[in-house]
């Protein structure tokens, strides 16, 4: 595994690097221990319930994050009402939903459900049903091929078909986002082709769970995505046994096919079936925010360097507060403490050519969601966005890591996209500072755990802006558990990465040019 770039590039570049970043010492020393642990603790309390977006501890989070910035002496953004970005959530309730085949009422939570999400309060009717496979419809593959739904209801199974034991209509053999859970793009295939309804089968889902049940009919929270509130088509997810009384004998052959991911037989005659849905519920709206302040730029202050991470976390299941001290109350104490540094650098003087924005997203958890928000309402163009640092968990030990270098590591992401001079920075301000051993091992193209589509960087990546994000690697022992506790966290390892950030950042924020863009964006998706 590559750990480090040993050019004459890199040494070149090196000291440029250090030309321009002789205050930077000065200030590494005010992002410390004591103060991640003094602002960590209290991120991370019981006091928080755990940060979950859209509920009230992670408007206690925001409020917290949002009076340090005060302190500090941070700006606000231009626009924005006090340190605060907001942006709507739905919050929905089932009021009624109605399933009539061949008119006989279907049971709700035997035969079927509606989940809230995607749903529209509508009503559906017709006089045929159409079977359409897995319900997709893509360029290297369609479901749709010699079929006229216009009008009809189209039943399909979730999942994508494979060819040969492999997944075949993205070129790399992963499943596509045509096997989203989130049914987004099958929903969409099926009201482009006229469709006026829509039954689901899951293959693995004979018959409904009380949590399912219960999922499709309570508050639910859900990010109100341009494409998906304009759909106006509805779904509804039936049961095995309503399936074969819908399509008879033969679907305990196509639940197998479906079983297996493999391709259908030639189109299927339309089941003449008369079925009628009436649904509605009830839909309330909530706020929830990202947090920012900036340090506004000299010479280049139109010229933004952005330094990220998520105060959100998973809230209280049974009865248990999930702190996410980890995860990733490091990283926003990061942001916190590196905003103290600059700022304190800026009212002596000696503060940053472009402007820094400090910001906490919320959403991350769910979808990373508060990122998505802001890449799609920036306040600052993302053309002159040079840089966005993230840090998402860099305060504990990878618990599956077993080499020597345990105590005094970091992996990087995003090191070989967007811009060839992310490494060559990065590199040379560590290898004169913090030495710490960076790995790169989760941007292998390979690598099963995606990270580098999942953390608040990749909302900034698709848009075309060079991203490095920072984690400790711990997939395992306490992630995601009630166990993520301040308790754990090892602060001289988590300093030394936060200084590091820090370093990079100063020289991000101080160097000549922004960072070139001339790599290609990455193609894979979340």
């Amino acid at each position: 595994m590559k750990k480090f770039i040993t050019t004459n590039i890199l040494l070149y570049c090196t000291m440029i690097v250090f030309a321009q970043n002789n205050h930077a010492e000065k200030y590494a020393p005010l992002v410390n221990a004591d103060g991640l642990k003094k602002h960590l603790t209290i991120i991370a309390s019981d006091e928080m319930e755990g940060r979950e977006t859209g509920t009230a501890g992670q408007r206690k989070a925001a409020a917290y994050i949002e009076s340090e910035f005060k302190k500090i002496g941070l700006k606000q953004v231009v626009g924005l009402n006090g340190y605060q970005q907001f942006y709507p959530l739905n919050q929905d309730t089932l009021v009624n939903a109605v399933l009539n085949i061949d008119n006989k009422e279907a049971v709700y939570g035997t035969d079927f459900i509606t989940p809230l999400n995607l749903n529209v309060t509508n009503s559906f009717k017709s006089n045929e049903i159409v079977f359409v496979g897995y319900g997709i419809d893509d360029p290297n593959y369609s479901d749709y091929a010699n079929l006229d739904v216009k009008g009809k209801v189209v039943l399909f199974f979730t999942g994508e078909p494979k060819k040969e034991g492999k997944y075949f209509i993205n070129a790399d053999g992963r499943a596509s986002k045509w096997n989203s859970p989130s049914l987004v793009k099958k929903i969409e295939a099926a009201a482009l082709k006229g469709a006026v309804g829509i039954i689901i089968v899951n293959p693995s889902q004979e018959i409904f769970s009380q949590a399912a049940i219960e999922n499709s009919k309570r508050n639910n929270i859900s990010f109100p995505r341009g494409k998906e509130s304009v759909l106006k088509i509805n779904y509804a997810i039936i049961s095995h046994a309503l399936a074969q009384k819908i399509a008879g004998n033969q679907f305990v052959d196509l639940l197998q096919l479906a079983k297996n991911n493999q391709l259908f037989n030639s189109p299927l005659a339309p089941f003449k079936n008369t079925i009628e849905l009436n649904y509605s519920k009830y839909s309330n709206i909530i706020n929830a925010s990202n947090v920012v302040g900036i340090v506004e730029g000299s010479d280049k202050k139109d010229e933004y360097v952005f330094l990220t991470a998520h105060y959100d976390h998973l809230g209280t299941h049974d009865g248990k507060i999930y702190n996410g001290a980890d995860d990733d109350g490091s990283g926003t104490v990061t942001v916190i403490q590196m905003a103290s540094a600059f700022a304190k650098a800026k009212k002596d003087g000696n503060g940053p050519r472009r402007t820094i924005v400090f910001m906490t997203v919320s959403g991350e958890e769910k979808g990373l969601w508060g990122s998505e928000y802001y890449s799609e309402h920036p306040f600052y163009p993302t053309e002159k966005t040079s840089v966005d640092l993230n840090t998402d968990m860099i305060g504990r030990v990878d618990t599956e890591r077993k080499t020597a270098d345990t105590l005094n590591y970091v992996y990087v992401v995003g090191h070989d996209k967007i811009s060839s001079e992310l490494p060559i920075i990065n590199e040379g301000i560590n290898n004169n500072t913090t030495k710490l051993v960076l790995d790169y091992r989760f941007d292998d193209p390979n690598d099963p755990n995606r990270i580098y589509y999942r953390s608040d960087h990749y909302n900034f990546a698709r848009k075309g802006i060079p991203v490095l994000f920072f984690y400790d690697g711990m997939l395992k022992s306490d992630y995601h558990k009630p166990t993520d506790d301040v308790e754990k966290i090892n602060w001289p390892l988590f300093e030394k990465r936060a200084q590091m950030i820090f370093y990079t950042a100063w020289e991000m924020a101080n160097r000549e040019n922004m960072l070139m863009r001339d790599k290609p964006l990455p193609t894979g998706t979340r």
